[in-house]
């Protein structure tokens, strides 16, 4: 993959993209976001979910208080997976035996990821493309010799570096068609699991359109990964639990956090132009619906348009 994406920058020289680790910052650091919020493995589950929603970030490093060194990482997806998507579930019904309360205000360490996943600020973008796309993760610190923080980049960075590179594809040619969908009946819970089981980040929510004669399954809004953090973590509820379970936050329906307004694309799009329209409203994922009859046809993800760029 490496070499591919190599051979194919020697089209674009104008990129002045290097290729070999530098002896001082390699490019990567020209691209990397250099204030990075980071939090203490002491700082509690609920703590983070909060700091995630406010700052509208994805994932957040946990670090060493003394030494500043990367112990592990929170991502949105560790949050949604404890919330009852996945393994880390088991936090609350085995070890807090079912304690709602008590679990969210475990520290984060009991459910942040080890290993990460890391580059240096030596170096490349070759090598973060590389390594996104070998290791299928949206993106992950910089450190430096010590293992200590110098950056953070995701793969929204990547793509509008290289953009260029998308050239004239169209939508169609790399949009995902075989979509996981739901219903706005669905509750929050029942969502986290899908999305959490398939690796996904959004889903569409589809149904009848109450304001049309027509039985079709039309699209009817939008979840993603971050706005049922945002929910979870701006909810009053955890303010004011007034019983150790967690259903009354659970197990609302998505229609009520759902975005209504969905910003949708065609099949004829170019990814460059997709690509704008994303970076301008700040979202990494849009519906493509049919021009003739505004159905459901695909997604297209900025995970998507960063292997289009390879």
């Amino acid at each position: 993959m490496r070499n591919k994406l190599i051979k194919k920058l020697k089209n674009y020289d104008n990129l002045n993209l290097q290729t070999k680790k530098a002896e001082n910052d390699g490019d990567i650091m020209k691209l990397a976001s250099k204030d990075v919020i980071t939090a203490s493995q002491s700082a509690t589950i609920i703590e983070i979910a909060n700091l995630m929603s406010e700052k509208d970030i994805r994932r957040v490093p946990i670090t060493d208080p003394g030494t500043g060194k990367l112990l592990g990482i929170v991502t949105t997806m560790d949050i949604l997976d404890f919330f009852g998507g996945g393994k880390k579930y088991n936090l609350i019904t085995e070890k807090h035996s079912g304690n709602f309360l008590s679990a969210i205000n475990s520290p984060i360490k009991e459910i942040m990821t080890m290993g990460v996943k890391t580059i240096t600020n030596k170096d490349t973008i070759v090598d973060a493309v590389t390594l996104m796309l070998e290791e299928d993760i949206g993106g992950f610190p910089v450190v430096n010799s010590e293992n200590k923080i110098v950056g953070m980049v995701t793969e929204g960075d990547i793509v509008k570096k290289l953009q260029k590179l998308l050239g004239n594809n169209e939508v169609q040619n790399i949009m995902a068609t075989n979509l996981i969908t739901t219903t706005p009946g669905t509750k929050i819970e029942a969502i986290t699991k899908i999305m959490v089981r398939n690796s996904l980040r959004r889903i569409p929510i589809v149904g009848e359109d109450v304001n049309s004669n027509s039985k079709e399954e039309k699209l009817l809004g939008f979840v993603t990964a971050s706005d049922i953090l945002k929910y979870i973590g701006e909810h009053k509820l955890f303010a004011k639990l007034f019983s150790n379970e967690g259903e009354d936050v659970v197990n609302i329906p998505v229609s009520e956090l759902m975005v209504k307004e969905v910003i949708s694309v065609s099949k004829y799009d170019k990814l460059r132009d997709v690509a704008d329209l994303m970076f301008e409203k700040n979202i990494r994922g849009l519906t493509v619906v049919d021009d003739d009859t505004g159905k459901l046809i695909g997604i297209i993800t900025i995970r998507d348009l960063l292997k289009a760029v390879v």
